[in-house]
């Protein structure tokens, strides 16, 4: 009888603690997203660009000039138009875009899908090649093969993303044929596909358009190759770092004293605490990519986020600049806090710990 009070103490402790990290995580997202307005907001106030005539134009007359700053609020205090600005925000409204001439929140949702796919498949690639890879280079430390991956590496980092993106034109593209060029799809199968997700492999893949498909994929794999290069080469490097770690602890000792097989020591034991960290590594990777790969998508000319932020800043265009701002903002937020849940689950000294509260 004496078990269950405790058994019902522990359960109201545990879901105590459950609730006040909650509460906490919501309020640091919060936080965070306030502090990231703050920030855009500042830079908008800051720049050497007048609002009202990038909105107006040079050549509106002065009471033109005048009704417009003041329905933009730029009369009132600094507290009060960065109050206004949380309240537009809040509300979904991010103003229109002077390049486009529409709303700023419809030119994001246009552009955001082209750069969630390519991201997507690059980081694919990036993690399904670059895992295996440093886990080899960690298991071979110091011989050949650690060598050959290291360097594979090095060069990912050292070679400009936009200079590739160039040669891989010319080679796979103008001279060999093997791939599609610029764009994201012919313009022969651009109406072909209804866009209802805005992903062209998984819109054309559900339709039965398979000619579409192998056109946007054959658009989209030397974008992503390079891409996903750029990611292997993080993504190895720190899986070698973190398998090294772990390969020299005592319980993988213990492990192979024990008689336990090498590959099970490696890819079970090693691996799935090296997984922990890596989860962080592989959503940052992740993270950057949704940035909008400025100079690879310009390269390509892929009509996706990185695109849209270089025309709009080429114009001054601020609210449209400002808006993918926020937008890059809430996706590494985002990402951040799914690592940190992941990560919570991942690693059982962290559900111990819960559980012994």
């Amino acid at each position: 009888m004496t078990g269950l009070p405790l058994r019902s103490r522990w359960r109201d402790s545990a879901i105590s603690s459950i609730s006040w990290k909650i509460i906490s995580l919501l309020v640091t997202v919060a936080v965070t997203f306030l502090g990231l307005l703050f920030i855009t907001f500042m830079i908008s106030r800051l720049i050497p660009v007048d609002p009202v005539l990038a909105a107006v134009g040079d050549r509106a007359s002065k009471s033109t000039y005048d009704k417009m700053y003041l329905e933009m609020g730029l009369d009132k205090p600094l507290w009060q138009q960065f109050l206004l600005y949380v309240q537009s925000i809040l509300s979904g409204n991010l103003g229109n875009s002077f390049l486009s001439k529409r709303p700023v929140v419809e030119d994001l949702r246009r552009a955001f899908p082209a750069t969630l796919e390519l991201a997507t498949v690059s980081i694919i690639i990036g993690t399904v090649l670059g895992i295996p890879l440093g886990i080899l280079s960690a298991v071979k430390s110091g011989k050949l093969v650690d060598q050959v991956v290291r360097v594979v590496g090095l060069i990912g980092y050292s070679v400009p993303i936009f200079w590739l993106g160039l040669v891989g034109l010319l080679v796979f593209y103008a001279r060999l044929g093997w791939v599609e060029g610029p764009g994201r799809i012919d313009i022969s199968y651009e109406y072909s596909v209804s866009p209802s997700t805005g992903l062209l492999l998984l819109d054309s893949a559900m339709q039965g358009q398979w000619d579409a498909f192998r056109n946007v994929f054959s658009h989209i794999i030397l974008p992503a190759s390079l891409l996903g290069y750029y990611s292997l080469a993080y993504i190895s490097r720190m899986t070698r770092s973190f398998m090294l770690t772990e390969l020299g602890q005592e319980y993988i000792t213990t492990a192979r004293v024990k008689g336990v097989p090498e590959w099970r020591i490696i890819w079970v034991h090693a691996l799935r605490n090296a997984a922990v960290p890596l989860v962080t590594v592989v959503a940052l990777s992740y993270a950057s990519l949704l940035e909008g790969s400025v100079l690879t998508e310009t390269v390509f000319s892929w009509p996706g986020l990185g695109q849209y932020l270089t025309n709009s800043l080429q114009v001054a265009d601020m609210n449209a600049v400002l808006g993918g701002t926020l937008l890059i903002g809430a996706i590494f937020v985002c990402l951040n806090l799914l690592s940190d849940l992941l990560y919570n689950l991942l690693d059982p000294r962290v559900r111990r710990r819960v559980a012994l509260r």
